[in-house]
């Protein structure tokens, strides 16, 4: 079916309905065209596209007036076979609350659904009841005429494969009923939109399990070699727990190679200390090894701190000055918490990263160096690269191969020798012959230590610069004094650390799924099914209300009623109130 289908009998209706919406209400294109920016704005900021089709279809009922949109998908491959049916689709999101175990033929006619999945193309029914029979059309429709338009949603990897729906209702007593070709262009958009959202989020999920898998490969290889060859400690790092030793023996396979490390954990888990052994243990052992606080510099320092600038390239460059790219060549650059660098920043470093050259800041001279880059964060790159706050090309391009570090929690073991090498040192420092009492060292190895080895070490001086003796009980540590801070953040939320991160706990993996349904609908109160908030569609005395409670403010009221202030200016546009000037 290559054509929308029509019918006979509603051309008076369609004639009638081009001219009532001509002399009426603001121009349809502006309207599609601002439905459309607001779709595509929230696209680009959504974790999981599937989540905020819910707010999209309501967008199209604020804007456009295109009713009861609903979202169907293909069921997932291995999903439990309905009989009689060859492709079974389960309704993905809707514009309203629905029971989770209606039947998708509720909201979606069988017959509609039959013919875009198979010829791929957009359908227009001007009437469903008169064209697919009354039971076609949804029962909470039935008693005034609708008229439906579908698009197809594609497959990105495969355009010809149809793999959803995307469906909208308008009644024919809506005076837009008979103008269906901007309603096609503008569902044929939207999916198009959809499409390209759900193909980045899986292209980003596909390389990030290659990466897992390249990551559990090496680890695999590393853990098979013999025991005498696996090392046990690497200069000033300290611990034999099974999770650092297996951290030691990743550092040392790929410290022979050039490849760019991405040291992942924690704060306060060591991440420089391993990577000056990623450096130490290489062939590059011998050059520089040059260290950068992402997050220390603002981005016009850090780009005159990486690459250099020329003389009286700004204001106070009295000589030429090497950045750090070229002090490290031949050598290694370590790059301390990159995923604070700003998006602009981002894109800067990529071609360096990439090609290994620049040019000085305020200079014309390509500069090539030979670096190789280890570089560490604490934050969950893959859910900054799903919100658009970090490159995913700078993603894969510094996470080549990913060495996550345990925090101490996960190493108990390695708690009491770390205390004593730090109570040694302040001994040292300090001219002092502080010990720790047996029961001091059983409250340490108790810890969880959100801020990991900084905050043990943080702890076992204090305990030592507070000693009224040579030797420091247990009853002394702050912990048991009641002035442990970190144990009460650590107790306030509940487990999960203060520090932030990947600290909090939560790593989010991209991925293209449906929205999780409650089993039954008592388990949720049907509001909360979705999010979702007030349109255009607002009542006339609930909008007059809002507006002379914030004083005839648009940008209040639309707070007070869950809008934005666009959709407010629609709102009283569409009823004919008069903005009161106060």
């Amino acid at each position: 079916m290559n054509e929308a289908v029509s019918t006979e009998t509603t051309s008076g209706r369609l004639k009638r309905g081009r001219t009532e919406a001509m002399q009426a209400g603001p121009p349809r294109d502006r309207l599609a065209l601002d439905a459309i920016y607001e779709i595509a704005r929230t696209f680009a900021t959504a974790p999981d596209p599937i989540d905020v089709v819910p707010s999209i279809l309501n967008v199209l009922s604020s804007f456009l007036d295109l009713r009861h949109a609903v979202l169907a998908l293909l069921a997932e491959p291995g999903a439990q076979p309905v009989p009689g049916v060859v492709n079974p689709y389960t309704i993905a999101a809707t514009a309203f609350a629905r029971d989770a175990d209606a039947p998708p033929s509720d909201v979606l006619p069988d017959a509609v659904a039959r013919i875009v999945f198979r010829s791929g193309v957009p359908l227009v029914s001007f009437d469903v009841a008169e064209e697919f029979g009354p039971e076609a059309v949804p029962p909470r429709l039935r008693g005034e005429g609708q008229t439906l338009v579908a698009v197809p949603l594609r497959d990105p990897e495969q355009s010809h494969f149809v793999l959803g729906i995307l469906c909208a209702y308008r009644s024919h007593a809506d005076a837009q009923a008979g103008m269906s070709d901007l309603d096609v262009r503008v569902l044929t958009m939207v999916a198009s939109l959809l499409e390209q959202a759900l193909r980045f989020r899986r292209r980003i999920a596909r390389d990030r399990e290659r990466a897992l898998e390249d990551t559990r490969r090496m680890l695999q290889s590393a853990t098979e070699r013999r025991p005498s060859e696996i090392p046990i400690s690497l200069e000033g790092i300290i611990g034999d727990s099974p999770a650092i030793v297996d951290v030691i023996a990743q550092v040392k396979r790929v410290a022979g190679t050039n490849t760019p490390v991405l040291l992942r954990g924690e704060s306060g888990t060591g991440k420089e200390l391993f990577a000056r052994a990623v450096h130490s243990q290489s062939e590059r052992h011998r050059g520089p090894f040059i260290r950068v606080n992402c997050a220390a510099l603002s981005e016009t320092l850090l780009e005159s701190e990486l690459f250099g600038h020329e003389k009286g390239a700004f204001t106070g460059a009295m000589a030429l000055k090497k950045g750090r790219f070229e002090l490290a060549d031949g050598g290694t650059l370590f790059l301390d918490e990159i995923g604070e660098i700003s998006p602009t920043f981002q894109t800067k470093l990529l071609r360096v990263l990439q090609e290994g050259e620049f040019e000085r800041v305020g200079g014309t001279k390509t500069v090539k160096v030979d670096t190789r880059i280890v570089a560490a964060t604490n934050r969950d790159l893959e859910d900054a690269v799903a919100r658009g706050e970090f490159r995913a090309d700078l993603y894969f391009r510094i996470c080549v191969v990913p060495i996550v570090l345990p925090p101490l929690r996960d190493r108990k073991g390695d708690i009491r020798p770390l205390a004593q090498l730090f109570l040694d040192q302040f001994n040292d420092q300090n001219g002092t012959n502080v010990r720790f009492a047996d029961d001091a060292f059983e409250t340490i190895c108790k810890c969880n230590f959100p801020g990991n080895v900084r905050e043990l070490e943080n702890c076992v001086s204090r305990a030592a610069a507070l000693s009224d003796g040579e030797i420091v009980l247990g009853g002394e540590l702050a912990c048991n004094q009641g002035s442990c801070l970190s144990a009460e953040l650590w107790r306030l939320q509940e487990g999960a650390s203060p520090i932030g991160g990947l600290a909090v706990g939560r790593v989010v993996t991209p991925s293209i799924r449906r929205p999780e349904r409650p089993a039954s609908p008592e388990q949720v109160e049907p509001a909360d099914t979705f999010p979702r908030r007030k349109t255009a569609n607002t009542a006339r005395e609930e909008l007059i209300a809002a507006m002379e409670e914030a004083g005839w403010v648009q940008a209040k009221a639309a707070r007070l009623l869950g809008m934005t202030p666009r959709q407010v200016a629609y709102a009283l546009q569409k009823h004919g109130i008069e903005v009161r000037r106060i």
